[in-house]
């Protein structure tokens, strides 16, 4: 058993994609429309076929109401891991990202959180590397 798909709640699918393919660089995997309904997912370059994100538009009422309650906590709806957020960071910020906390170091990690402009909040997070 594995996971191959997530979801995150976007208010606006287009806005969305653009953020994740120009900004953070993802490749767009799934683009379906049906009616009012569409079906859009991204994955990773470095991992096509693994798990891919759902963009979900944040049509329904409960979906609406849990994105802007964790946006409005602080908490990030998604954590993305990288092997060298430094480096990330740079790349982000040149593409356009706000970053509401820089590279950061915590127990065990370096974590930063940027706002991917469609309602939540993404943090990157780089695992310490333990050496025995």
């Amino acid at each position: 058993m594995k996971i191959k798909l997530t979801s995150i709640y976007v208010d606006d699918q287009e806005k969305a994609l653009g953020f994740y393919m120009d900004v953070l660089g993802f490749t767009k995997k799934a683009d379906f429309t049906n009616g009012p309904f569409r079906w859009l997912t991204v994955t990773s370059p470095d991992d096509p076929d693994g798990t891919e994100l759902q963009l979900a538009l944040n049509d329904n009422p409960a979906a609406k109401t849990y994105q802007q309650a964790i946006f409005k906590q602080g908490q990030p709806a998604l954590m993305l891991f990288t092997d060298d957020i430094k480096s990330d960071h740079e790349r982000i910020k040149a593409n356009g990202g706000t970053f509401a906390m820089a590279p950061t170091a915590v127990t065990g990690a370096t974590i930063a959180q940027l706002n991917d402009t469609c309602g939540n909040l993404i943090q990157l997070s780089q695992l310490a590397r333990w050496q025995g």
